[in-house]
């Protein structure tokens, strides 16, 4: 489907399909959303613009291949669970930080740190499945 009407407008889609699974991860843990959902979202707006434009633009756009990306989100996962040992707790037990920057307090979790390690998972795979069916078959 490469009209000249959904080609204009997968750009603007896609941009808007990843804020909004931006939103989603950031949304929180406890919240209706996350890193899994978050990262849907995200992989479909990639599959829409390569659906589109074709792999290799999708591929250029990411600047690392997305077997990397999914890769680095489980490291990110699984440093997120090895941080409370440091401190004497269980494997993937909550850690809170406060930051003050500017007069105000910016909380963080290692919740967030295992949500986005998440949400680059399923970035990463579901991107690698959906570009290696969109390629075209080499004989």
């Amino acid at each position: 489907m490469s009209t000249i009407i959904f080609r204009t407008i997968a750009p603007y889609i896609a941009a808007l399909a990843v804020l909004f699974s931006i939103f989603v991860l950031l949304r929180g843990h406890n919240d209706p959303g996350g890193g899994f959902i978050g990262g849907l979202i995200a992989a479909s707006a990639l599959s829409i613009y390569g659906i589109a434009w074709g792999v290799a633009p999708v591929r250029r756009a990411l600047l690392v291949h997305p077997i990397a990306l999914a890769g680095f989100g489980v490291f990110l996962a699984a440093f997120s669970g090895f941080l409370s040992f440091f401190v004497g707790k269980g494997f993937l037990s909550g850690l809170w930080v406060t930051l003050h920057l500017f007069g105000v307090e910016i909380p963080l979790s290692s919740v967030m740190l295992f949500d986005t390690g998440v949400y680059f998972t399923v970035v990463g795979a579901i991107t690698t499945i959906a570009l290696t069916l969109e390629e075209p078959e080499q004989e």
